[in-house]
C-alpha cells in the first residue's frame, strides 16, 4: 500500500545577531524550517551560508534590528519578503527592497498598543510632574520645604502627533479619551482620520501644546524635530519621543530644555543608544526611559503570532499583516 509522503515544511532563513536567541524560535521550528547560519556546523560565515542556500530563500526573518545592506540582499536573488522582528526598519535597506519589489513587514501591529501606553505614560508623568514628585519625597524635601510646584492638566491639551501610524493612531485613540485635540502630521493626508492634517512638522508645532515622535526613521525624518521645530512649540511646550532618537536634533533638545525654552521632555529613545547625555540627569522636567516601550510579556506573545501568521499567509498566498510602506 502506498504512503503519503508529508510535505516539507517552508524555508525561512533566519538573520539574527550573534548570542541572541528570539524565545519563540523552537515553536516556529514545528511549522517551518530555519535556516539560521549562526546554527551551522562546522560554524560558517553569513555570506557563505546566504550564498550556499541563495536558490531556494523567498523569506528573510530579520530577528532584531540587524541590518539589511543591499549587498547582502544581493546574494538572496529570489527573495520576495522580509519578516521584520522590529518597529523600526531603518536597519533595512528599503531604497533596493523598493528597487526588486521586497516585501516588508515590521512589528508594528504587535508593538503599537504597549509603544502607545508608554507614550501617554511619558506625557503625564511630565505634566503632572510624578516621577519629579518621587524624587521631592524621597529627598525629604516635603517634609523640608513644604508643598510640591503645581503640575499641568492632561484634558484639553492640543497634541500633534508626528507619524500617524500605528501606533501613532493607538495613541491618538488613548489621548482622545482624555480630551485631548489631536492633530498629526504624515507623508500624507489620511481620508478616513478626522484630526487637522499638517503637512511640515513646524506647522503642526505650532499649533500644538505637546508633540510625540512615532514614526519612522529614514533619511527624511532624520531630525525634523528640530531646532526650529521645538522653538515654534514654545516655552510651554512638551516632546515626547517612542520612535527613534534620531528624530530629534538631540543636541538642540538639550540646549532648549537646559535653557528652559521647553516645558519639558519624555523620552524612550535616544541618538546614542545607550549613551544618554549627561545634562538631562539633573532636569527635574526630563522623563527617562531605556528604550523599553515594547518590553512587555504580552507585547512579544503579540509579536509571535504576527510572525507566524505573516509566514503562514505568505506560503498560503493571503494577505501579509503590518505591511511596511514605502
Amino acid at each position: 500500500m502506498a504512503t503519503v509522503e508529508e510535505e516539507e515544511p517552508p524555508l525561512v532563513l533566519v538573520h539574527r545577531p550573534p548570542n541572541f536567541n528570539f524565545p519563540f524560535k523552537h515553536r516556529l521550528q514545528t511549522r517551518f524550517c530555519l535556516l539560521d547560519p549562526l546554527d551551522s556546523d562546522p560554524p560558517e560565515s553569513t555570506h557563505s551560508f546566504f550564498s550556499r542556500h541563495s536558490a531556494s530563500i523567498r523569506v528573510l526573518l530579520c530577528v532584531d534590528p540587524t541590518p539589511i545592506t543591499r549587498d547582502l540582499l544581493s546574494l538572496l536573488p529570489f527573495l520576495q519578503l522580509i519578516v521584520g522582528y522590529s518597529a523600526g526598519v531603518d536597519h533595512i535597506d528599503l531604497d533596493e527592497c523598493r528597487r526588486r519589489n521586497i516585501t516588508v513587514t515590521n512589528a508594528g501591529k504587535a508593538f503599537s498598543p504597549d509603544v502607545a501606553d508608554l507614550a501617554v505614560a511619558l506625557l503625564i508623568d511630565v505634566l503632572r510632574r510624578v516621577s519629579a514628585g518621587f524624587r521631592y519625597v524621597r529627598a525629604g524635601l516635603w517634609a523640608r520645604n513644604g508643598e510640591f510646584p503645581l503640575g499641568f492638566k492632561l484634558g484639553g491639551k492640543r497634541v500633534g502627533i508626528v507619524g500617524l501610524g500605528s501606533v501613532g493612531s493607538e495613541i491618538a485613540k488613548r489621548l482622545e479619551s482624555f480630551g485631548c485635540v489631536i492633530s498629526y502630521n504624515s507623508r500624507r493626508k489620511k481620508p478616513s482620520v478626522p484630526f487637522p492634517w499638517y503637512e511640515n512638522v513646524y506647522d503642526l508645532a505650532v499649533n500644538s501644546d505637546a508633540l510625540v515622535g512615532c514614526c519612522a526613521l529614514t533619511e527624511e525624518t532624520r531630525h525634523m524635530i528640530s531646532k526650529d521645530v521645538m522653538t515654534a512649540l514654545g516655552k510651554e511646550g512638551v516632546i515626547i519621543n517612542v520612535g527613534r532618537g534620531a528624530l530629534i536634533d538631540e543636541k538642540e533638545l538639550v540646549r532648549l530644555l537646559v535653557g528652559g525654552e521647553l516645558r519639558g521632555a519624555g523620552l524612550d529613545v535616544f541618538e546614542n543608544e545607550p549613551d544618554v547625555p549627561q545634562e538631562l540627569f539633573s532636569l527635574d522636567n526630563v522623563v527617562l526611559s531605556p528604550h523599553c516601550a515594547v518590553a512587555t510579556p504580552e507585547c512579544f506573545d503579540a509579536l509571535e503570532q504576527l510572525i507566524t501568521a505573516n509566514l503562514e499567509a505568505f506560503f498560503s498566498n493571503k494577505p501579509l499583516q503590518s505591511v511596511v510602506e514605502f
